[in-house]
């Protein structure tokens, strides 16, 4: 691993190389999220653009623990429920209860395939996993999907004749609408054979409340749609929506030492997931 990012506040070391085909000054959704969760693999426009979401969600640094939690809760699930291989699209960087980690401490034979657009994914991803013989880094774009599904990489360890556990957390919300979001996830969904699992994460709309966030996200970052409950509901037609349905992070099947916030804080009633069930 050749890069490693300088702490809040000071420069980039000039030793450390950056990795072929990333843009420093230019703020990322797998760095920005890093950061928000405590990682080192980020660069200060990312640190920046992440200080300007805090300062406009209460509780902001909660938004990403949150959505980390249910990540590894809905992982926990899939693998108790007989799923033992993953695709885990626009996984992002690797930081903590990382799918593989969760998945593997279940079933050591579980397999998990991560697939991003950032090339740094592939640098962190690959030195972190160098060892795991089970757990993969493509670099594809989850909007082709025949580049993802057909990945010799992938393909080495999915097996398509049997169930497998899609995971799209928190990537949905940075597609607009035009790129048809809704045929995306049904694409993979008729990739993977019957009995397999999809859990989603997407921003919710809560008007007024959101819309500064979501005009400050597409204005810095290019992307991050506020979608309404219904509209993250429709991203699984042509599937069993399984029970709590989709609903608030911190509300998805919590632990049972899991503490709820009550009334949700707004940094709570930011993302919400659902699981669905091919049928």
């Amino acid at each position: 691993m050749e890069y490693s990012a300088a702490p809040a506040g000071q420069a980039e070391s000039p030793k450390r190389k950056t990795p072929v085909g990333v843009d420093p000054t230019v703020p990322s959704v797998a760095r920005v999220y890093d950061f928000l969760l405590g990682g080192k693999d980020n660069f200060a426009v990312d640190r920046e653009f992440a200080a300007k979401l805090i300062e406009l969600t209460p509780g902001g640094i909660d938004v990403g623990l949150h959505n980390r939690a249910a990540l590894g809760r809905a992982v926990r699930h899939m693998v108790n429920q007989g799923i033992d291989q993953f695709i885990d699209l626009g996984a992002g960087l690797p930081t903590v209860q990382n799918t593989h980690e969760v998945a593997q401490s279940v079933n050591p034979k579980a397999k998990v395939v991560y697939v991003d657009n950032d090339p740094m994914v592939l640098v962190h991803g690959r030195a972190l996993l160098a060892e795991n013989g089970n757990t993969t880094v493509i670099t594809a774009d989850l909007c082709d999907p025949d580049e993802v599904l057909n990945s010799p990489d992938l393909r080495a360890l999915i097996d398509f004749d049997r169930p497998v556990g899609l995971l799209m957390v928190a990537v949905l919300h940075h597609l607009d609408d035009s790129q048809r979001p809704g045929e995306l996830v049904a694409r993979y969904r008729d990739a993977v054979p019957s009995g397999s699992l999809v859990f989603i994460t997407h921003f919710i709309d809560g008007g007024a409340e959101t819309a500064d966030i979501e005009r400050v996200m597409l204005g810095d970052l290019g992307s991050g749609r506020f979608r309404s409950f219904d509209e993250v509901r429709g991203f699984f037609a042509g599937m069993e929506l399984l029970e709590p349905g989709v609903v608030y992070n911190p509300l998805w099947r919590p632990d049972p030492d899991d503490v709820v916030p009550e009334p949700m804080s707004f940094a709570g009633k930011i993302i919400a997931g659902g699981l669905g069930r091919k049928p």
